[in-house]
C-alpha cells in the first residue's frame, strides 16, 4: 500500500530544496460529501499539482487522467477512499474514452463536467456507462434549463451550484430534479444559512467550505517508461503468453508496483492478497492492463501525452479509422479488429520515438510479425488496410480500396457509403478527444 500523507495547506511557502522534491511527489485532493445528518458518504476526487489546494488546469481530458492513476496505481482505492465512493470530474474526451472501464462502478461515479456539449452521442454513452454499472452525476447544476430536463432520465445524481443558483428559482430546480427520483446534491455550501436552505428543499447530500475544505494528498511518484509500457501493449497485442508479459513486467519496478497496487486495491474485491506479478496478471486481465498502460501513457507529463499534439490526434484518427474498417471487412472477428487499431497505433511510433525508419522500433518494441509486417511492408489484408487508411489522410482512399480489393476482394466491402460512415464516425471520435 502507498504511504500517503495529508499535506497543511496553511504552511509557508516552500523552499528551493521542497520545491525540488516535489517533482516526486504526487497529488491529489479530496472533498467530503456528507449526508444530512453530517455523516460522511462519499468523496469527490480532484486534481491537484502540488501541495497548494488550487487546480491548474490546462486539460480536463489530462487532469482526469491523472487522477484516475493516482486514485487507483499510485496511491491505492482503499488509501484513498476508505469504504466510501468517489467522485471523478469527467469531460467529454474521457468519457468516451475506453480508459474509464479501468474504474470499478460500484466504487466510483462519473461526474459529468458543465462544460460538456450535450448531444445524442453523449446520451447514448452515458447510458452505455449506466448499463455497465456506473452512476452518472451532472456537476455545477445553477438553473431548469431544457438541457437539464433532457438529461434527467439518463442520469442518477445532479450536484446544484449554490453560488451560481438563483434563490429564487432554486425550489423549482429542486423540485424537478426530486420529481425525477434523482439524488440531489447541494455543492458550494458555505454557510450555516445555505445548508438549512437546502435541507429545507430536500437535498440529499452536501458538499461545501461549510463542512470541510479538500484535503490534498501526496504520495512518493513512480513513473514507468514509455519503452516500457509500448513494449506491454504490443505483448497483449500480439496475444503473447502469459510468461512474456510477466518476464516485460519483470524489467520495470515501477510497473510491477502500480500493478501490484491496482489488483491489490479494494476495488477488486479480491479475498486475497496478491504477491506476485504473475498472480497480478491474471488477477486483472490482459485487456485492463492494456488499459491501465495506456491510460499510464495518457495521463504522464511531457513526452508522454498521445493526445495533445497533432501526431497523437493523427495517430488517434487512424487507429479508429482502421478499426472501423476492420469491422466491415470481417465483422465476425473482434481479434482481426483489434489488430487493425494496434496496427494503427503503431504506425506512427517510429515518429515518436524519434527513429527514422518504422522497422527500427518496430524490432525495439518486439511487436507480432502480422502487425509489424503490414507496417514495414504493407503485407497482408492489414497492410492493405493501413494504405487505405493513409490514403483518407490525403482523401485519395476510394482509388485506394479499389485497386487494392483486386488483391484483396475482402475490401470490396469497403463501398463510398461505407467509407463516408466510418469516416464520419471516426471524426466525431477524434473530434470528442479534440473538443476536451
Amino acid at each position: 500500500m502507498a504511504k500517503i500523507s495529508i499535506v497543511r495547506t496553511d504552511a509557508p511557502p516552500v523552499c528551493e530544496a521542497r520545491a525540488e522534491c516535489e517533482i516526486d511527489c504526487l497529488y491529489l485532493g479530496r472533498q467530503p460529501i456528507v449526508a444530512r445528518d453530517g455523516a460522511l458518504e462519499a468523496y469527490e476526487l480532484l486534481f491537484r499539482e502540488s501541495e497548494v489546494n488550487r487546480a491548474f488546469i490546462c486539460n480536463d481530458a489530462r487532469a482526469t487522467a491523472r487522477v484516475v492513476v493516482n486514485t487507483m496505481c499510485s496511491m491505492g482505492v482503499a488509501a484513498t477512499l476508505g469504504p466510501h465512493r468517489g467522485y471523478v470530474n469527467m469531460c467529454r474526451e474521457m468519457l468516451f474514452d475506453d480508459a474509464v472501464m479501468l474504474l470499478p462502478p460500484e466504487r466510483f461515479i462519473l461526474e459529468v463536467l458543465e462544460t460538456v456539449c450535450v448531444d445524442p452521442p453523449l446520451i447514448e454513452r452515458i447510458d452505455r456507462l449506466r448499463r455497465t454499472g456506473f452512476k452518472v452525476a451532472l456537476d455545477d447544476i445553477s438553473d431548469l434549463s431544457d438541457a437539464l430536463i433532457a438529461l434527467l432520465p439518463h442520469v442518477d445524481i445532479v450536484k446544484v451550484d449554490l453560488l451560481s443558483a438563483d434563490r429564487e428559482r432554486l425550489p423549482a430546480l429542486a423540485e424537478a430534479v426530486k420529481a425525477h427520483g434523482k439524488t440531489l446534491i447541494a455543492e458550494k455550501v458555505e454557510t450555516r444559512d445555505d445548508f438549512a436552505l437546502a435541507q429545507a428543499l430536500g437535498f440529499d447530500l452536501f458538499q461545501g467550505y461549510f463542512f470541510a475544505r479538500p484535503q490534498v494528498l501526496s504520495t512518493r511518484r513512480g513513473d514507468p517508461s514509455r519503452q516500457s509500457l509500448l513494449r506491454m501493449l504490443a505483448l497483449i497485442a500480439s496475444e503473447a503468453p502469459l510468461s512474456g508479459l510477466e518476464q516485460e513486467l519483470k524489467r520495470s519496478p515501477d510497473v510491477v508496483m502500480q500493478l501490484l497496487r491496482l489488483v491489490n486495491s479494494s476495488a477488486y474485491g479480491l479475498g486475497r492478497r496478491i504477491g506476485s506479478v504473475r498472480e497480478a496478471i491474471l488477477a486483472a486481465g490482459t485487456r485492463q492492463i492494456a488499459r491501465w498502460a495506456q491510460l499510464l501513457l495518457y495521463a504522464s507529463n511531457g513526452e508522454l501525452s498521445w493526445r495533445s499534439d497533432p501526431l497523437a490526434q493523427l495517430v488517434g484518427a487512424r487507429s479508429r479509422f482502421m478499426e472501423l474498417a476492420a469491422a466491415r471487412v470481417r465483422p465476425d472477428s473482434e481479434r482481426f479488429g483489434d489488430c487493425a487499431f494496434m496496427t494503427g497505433v503503431f504506425s506512427l511510433v517510429h515518429v515518436l520515438l524519434g527513429d527514422a525508419a518504422p522497422n527500427t522500433s518496430l524490432v525495439q518494441i518486439g511487436l507480432v510479425p502480422e502487425i509489424s509486417d503490414a507496417i514495414v511492408h504493407r503485407a497482408g489484408l492489414l497492410g492493405a488496410m493501413l494504405t487505405i487508411a493513409e490514403a483518407v489522410e490525403r482523401g485519395e482512399h476510394e482509388r485506394a480500396a479499389r485497386e487494392l480489393s483486386r488483391v484483396h476482394p475482402e475490401l470490396a466491402a469497403l463501398t463510398s457509403s461505407t467509407f463516408a460512415e466510418i469516416n464520419l464516425e471516426a471524426a466525431m471520435w477524434t473530434h470528442a478527444h479534440e473538443a476536451a
